[in-house]
């Protein structure tokens, strides 16, 4: 049996020969996708659109996934090789309707990218009683993936990308308490814990999935310019964070840190296709190669131990379950 990533046995550096600034059209050369099917979630943005764009150009079919029809029209315009689908992560019941619109077509799931995301949110929660960014982060994903399952397996070789976050490292998952009933709401504790969420899915479903030829990996994109993701953050959080000035501009040397889109499109790309994954998976990746581990008490990047821990991995899995009331039985 291929050895697992529990406690982060395979996590480090694979010598991808790329780094912070390759892009995904460097990940992409020499890539046929022909053939292939993709989904990508919140694909009509950021570096969901940068996603969209490579893995069409290089053949592949994908089907883009979007809350917006409309917005997602117009910002697919010209890309071929796309279908567009109506999906709002937040409402279950959309899951169901369009995953079950997607098996009726027989068509095999070569690639599911989970890209969409929020964050920077105030403290919201779904018709359930779950935290926002912890029903959109990742119990949507977690659904999405549990009854894409058929597709997946039956493509005989697919991936399942998860876009995490070094935010990740904000917070463990709260078992005690994820939806934050008992405890005052911090909107990056929040994200973080679902982003943990994430990492610990990935590594999980890799375990369990391998034995029908999918793969998982989470990665993280790197800290991007340019996208949707802090539309709801207040000023005075970004101030206090020292990312920008009074006036709210970003400050000089936080602007010369960020990634371009399709810099931060990267590793989404490169977990999605690289042969130099096909006997590895589970593994959390960061500026297109596998990360190291983080040990210590910095946010330097890496992954920490906590999003590593198969017990965590295991609970998280069967709390999952419940929460979402579907039982993924990878079979």
């Amino acid at each position: 049996m291929k050895q697992t990533n529990y406690e982060g046995k395979l996590q480090q550096p694979i010598g991808s020969g790329f780094n912070a600034q390759s892009t995904a059209a460097d990940v992409i050369k020499g890539i046929d996708l022909t053939g292939k099917t993709a989904i990508v979630t919140g694909g009509n943005t950021g570096i969901g659109l940068e996603t969209v764009k490579t893995l069409a150009q290089a053949g592949a079919t994908v089907i883009v996934l979007a809350r917006d029809i409309e917005k997602a029209r117009k910002n697919l315009m010209g890309i071929s090789n796309i279908e567009l689908e109506s999906l709002d992560l937040a409402d279950p019941n959309s899951i169901k309707t369009f995953t079950e619109k997607f098996l009726i077509s027989k068509r095999p799931l070569h690639l599911l990218i989970n890209n969409a995301g929020i964050m920077w949110v105030p403290l919201r929660k779904d018709h359930r009683g779950f935290e926002s960014q912890l029903a959109v982060n990742y119990l949507a994903h977690f659904e999405l993936t549990t009854r894409l399952w058929p597709a997946l397996k039956n493509a005989n070789g697919a991936r399942v990308v998860h876009v995490s976050s070094g935010g990740h490292q904000f917070s463990d998952f709260n078992f005690d308490d994820p939806n934050f009933v008992n405890r005052d709401y911090e909107t990056l504790a929040g994200y973080g814990q679902s982003k943990t969420a994430v990492n610990l899915f990935s590594m999980e479903l890799d375990s369990r999935a391998k034995e029908f030829n999918v793969r998982s990996y989470a990665l993280c994109p790197g800290s991007v310019g340019e996208t949707e993701l802090s539309r709801e953050a207040p000023l005075d959080l970004f101030q206090k964070l020292g990312y920008v000035d009074a006036e709210g501009n970003l400050l000089p040397e936080v602007k010369a840190s960020l990634k371009t889109i399709p810099q931060g499109a990267a590793t989404t790309v490169w977990c999605a296709t690289s042969s130099m994954l096909n006997d590895l998976g589970g593994v959390y990746c960061e500026h297109v190669d596998v990360a190291a581990i983080n040990s210590d008490n910095s946010f330097a990047g890496g992954i920490k131990p906590y999003s590593l821990s198969e017990e965590s991995a295991k609970q998280l899995w069967k709390l999952s379950e419940e929460m979402t009331g579907l039982a993924f039985n990878v079979k």
